[in-house]
């Protein structure tokens, strides 16, 4: 459970300068810049209360935001890992082997899709295309694409992760 979310009067500064973008009582097409904003600060993540948050700001219904969050596969909307492992499952990934992809990270890091490994370091998601179709099977990984995963790639990017973890600690 987190705490309620409030941002910061600069945060606040950012909202309004991404409101002010869209004509007048048009304020909800700010709504995705705003949720990433918000999960941002959620810890990557959005709980109902920062959903709630957000339509208050831009004078919407809620579920007009849960809407949105539980639509696009780039918000969680339970707690992720450190590392989120988005792989595509769509039919080109498919083709290519995005299944035996997938099993393997499951089987690697004792995870199912959608769960988060017990140190909280991993989360494994399936998502639709990731409009990379010349590159599958393919998974995004933070800001970049991971193309062309073998198990040995997988195996390298899990590596890279613990390292990463184990030296910011």
């Amino acid at each position: 459970m987190k705490k309620t979310m409030i941002f910061s009067e600069e945060q606040l500064n950012k909202v309004n300068a991404i409101i002010n973008r869209y004509p007048e009582g048009k304020q909800k097409s700010a709504i995705l810049p705003i949720l990433h904003l918000a999960q941002q600060q959620g810890g990557g993540w959005l709980d109902v209360s920062s959903m709630d948050y957000v339509a208050s700001l831009l004078n919407i219904k809620p579920i007009e935001v849960y809407e949105v969050a539980t639509f696009y596969s780039m918000y969680n909307t339970k707690s992720v890992g450190k590392y989120v492992f988005e792989v595509c499952q769509t039919g080109p990934c498919m083709l290519n082997g995005s299944d035996d992809i997938i099993k393997y990270i499951e089987d690697k890091l004792s995870i199912k899709k959608g769960e988060t490994t017990a140190d909280g370091l991993f989360t494994l998601k399936v998502v639709e295309c990731l409009g990379a179709c010349g590159y599958a099977p393919m998974m995004q990984f933070g800001k970049t694409y991971r193309e062309h995963l073998t198990k040995e790639k997988v195996d390298s990017i899990i590596e890279e992760c613990i390292a990463k973890a184990a030296a910011n600690n």
